[in-house]
This record gives C-alpha cells, structure tokens and sequence, in this order.
C-alpha cells in the first residue's frame, strides 16, 4: 500500500488534518451561535442614521430642545414657589394693614394723644411713670407693624417682578422649542414623509434617572467607562441606559462603541440593540422579534428624560424630542432601514 510523504500513511494525514481544522470549525460554530444565522454587524449601512448632515442637525436641534425644555421646566419650578410665596406675603400683608389700620381708627377715636398731654394728665409720680412706659411700648409697637407693613409690600412687590421674570423666561423657551421642532422636521424631511403613529409597549417609566446638573441640565460626559458590549468605551449616561434597558427585561444582543466614522457611536454615546434573540440579523424582523423592537423603542422613549436620550430609531420611524414620532428611511437594507435593530443615541 502507498505511503504518504514523509513515509506516512495517508489515512494518517488525512486524520491529521481533520484535527488541525476542528479549532477553526469549533470557532465558526461559536460565531454563528453568538450573531445567529446570517447574522451582520448592525452598523453594515455605514451611514446609519442618514447623512453626516442630518446626523449633526439632529444632534443638534435634540440637544437645543433638551437644553429648552429643562429652563422652561426650571423656570416653571421657580415660578410655582414664587407664588407661594407671594401668597404667604399676601397673607401677612392683610395681617399687617389691619392691625396699621386699628392704630389709625383708635387715633381717630380718642384724638392724636401725644406725649406731652398723656404725661401733663398723669394724677402721680407712679401714673407719670406707668404712662411713660405705655407710650414707649405703644411707639416700638406701632412703628415695628409699620416696618413690617412696608417690608411686606416690598417683598410682594419683588415676588411679582420675579414672577414676571420667569413667564417671560417661559415665552422665550417655548418659542426655542418650536423653532428646533420646525429645523429637525425640515432636517428630516429628505428621508421623512412626517409624523408616524410610533409603537406601543414599554409601559414602565421604572429607569434610574441618570445624574442631572443642580439647575436640571445634563453634565458634559465623555468616552470614559468600559463598554460591557465591546472592547471601547461609552459615556456614564450611556452606560446607565445601556443597564436600566437590561433591568426592564430587553436583555438581547447589543453592541454600543465602534471606532472609526461620525455619528454617536465612536463618541460612546450610542447602542443598538438586536431585534432577533440570536443577535443581528440581515432581515427584517417579524413576529415576536418586531414586537420586542416595539416594546423597546417605546420603553425608550418613555423614559428619555430620565435617561438623556437624544433620539431613537426604530422600523422605518425616528423619535425626536422636538418632534415625536416621524417616518424614516434609509437605504432599504435592514440595517439602513433599522428593522433589524433598535438604534439608541445619547445626550
């Protein structure tokens, strides 16, 4: 019977090759249970979330409506104890004006006493004395009510001007808030037809509020904790959302940092969250798999100002703070078209 080379039998290469490709095939078995059946990266689009234009103005409007809606948000805080305050004023004020008024009435009922007639009037030394001390006590008295009288006016005064302050703080947030409304939707009109009836599901707004600036605003954060979903890192916000969403239940596949390109991603302030339980799929999700995409862009949503979500892009539709629920497109890829995956970008 022939030998292989070296003198070897060739059932015996041949064995020994089968042994030599069991690593690689044990490895391409694990990646395929890892993504699944034809599974895909879900950042195969390189242009996820539209052009580098409409990324950058969508960033942009998100961040001049968040910022907004916290001052209006403020301010509506401020004025509401302001009120309270003016109405406690308002009170004391009525307090201080009636006992003032009882002063002047009991003046106009006796006469002006002054304090040479109370004192000539005395009938003793003793009653000379006791008058003294009355009319004393009487002065402090009648002079700290109308200190107090006037002290309160002033500050009913201020608490009003300062109400006026915020309503006009109120009118400018507002008209900031419509105006980004109006430049996302013109910034999205390219790959959007307009509003959408968005997704039902995610009822628990239970997410831990990530940490706010003492005035409500979010803190600049950069790429600076271990994303668990890949060897980079993400934002401290990032990482709270990317927690909170696995302790709401939505506990598939995700992967949050990728290096290289524009976009949310390469700054960690960006995950996508695989629809199909065996990770990124090239197809379109049904079933089961398009009713946990709903339940998670909707969980997402309702929870963006706890988290500081700055949108969200789910099957064919984009959520912006400024405009809700809107149509979107890519480029027909699932990937492109997010009907494979949950695409979340942060603040």
């Amino acid at each position: 019977m022939p030998v292989g080379r070296r003198g070897r039998h060739p059932s015996t290469t041949l064995a020994a090759g089968r042994r030599a490709r069991r690593p690689l095939v044990t490895l391409l078995l694990a990646v395929a249970l890892l993504f699944g059946g034809g599974a895909v990266p879900a950042y195969a689009e390189p242009n996820e979330g539209g052009t580098k234009k409409l990324r950058d103005a969508l960033e942009a409007t998100a961040k001049a409506h968040i910022e907004a809606k916290g001052k209006l948000d403020n301010s509506k805080r401020r004025q509401k104890q302001l009120v309270g305050e003016l109405a406690t004023v308002e009170g004391r004020l009525v307090e201080l004006t009636a006992q003032v008024g009882e002063v002047a009435a009991q003046s106009y009922r006796l006469g002006r006493l002054t304090p040479a007639s109370a004192l000539l009037n005395s009938a003793s030394p003793q009653a000379f004395l006791e008058r003294a001390a009355s009319l004393d006590m009487m002065a402090q008295r009648d002079g700290r009510r109308l200190r107090d009288l006037t002290e309160a006016r002033e500050q009913s005064r201020q608490a009003k001007i300062a109400i006026d302050t915020e309503v006009r703080e109120q009118q400018k947030q507002v008209a900031v808030i419509a105006k980004k409304k109006k430049e996302a939707e013109a910034a999205l009109a390219e790959v959007s037809s307009g509003s959408s009836g968005g997704f039902s599901g995610g009822n628990s707004s239970s997410a831990r509020p990530a940490p706010r600036n003492s005035d409500g605003s979010w803190p600049s954060e950069s790429c600076s904790v271990n994303d668990p979903t890949t060897s980079g890192c993400i934002t401290p916000r990032t990482l709270n959302a990317l927690q909170q969403t696995k302790a709401a239940g939505y506990k598939r596949y995700v992967s949050c940092y990728r290096s290289g390109g524009s976009g949310e991603h390469p700054k960690g302030r960006a995950c996508d969250f695989a629809a199909a339980v065996g990770g990124f799929e090239d197809r379109t999700a049904t079933g089961g798999d398009k009713s946990y995409g709903d339940s998670l862009a909707a969980w997402h949503v309702r929870n963006a100002s706890r988290l500081g979500v700055l949108y969200v892009i789910w099957y064919r539709q984009i959520w912006h703070p400024g405009t809700g629920w809107q149509s979107y497109g890519g480029s027909g890829s699932p990937a492109a078209d997010h009907t494979n995956h949950v695409h979340l970008s942060m603040y």
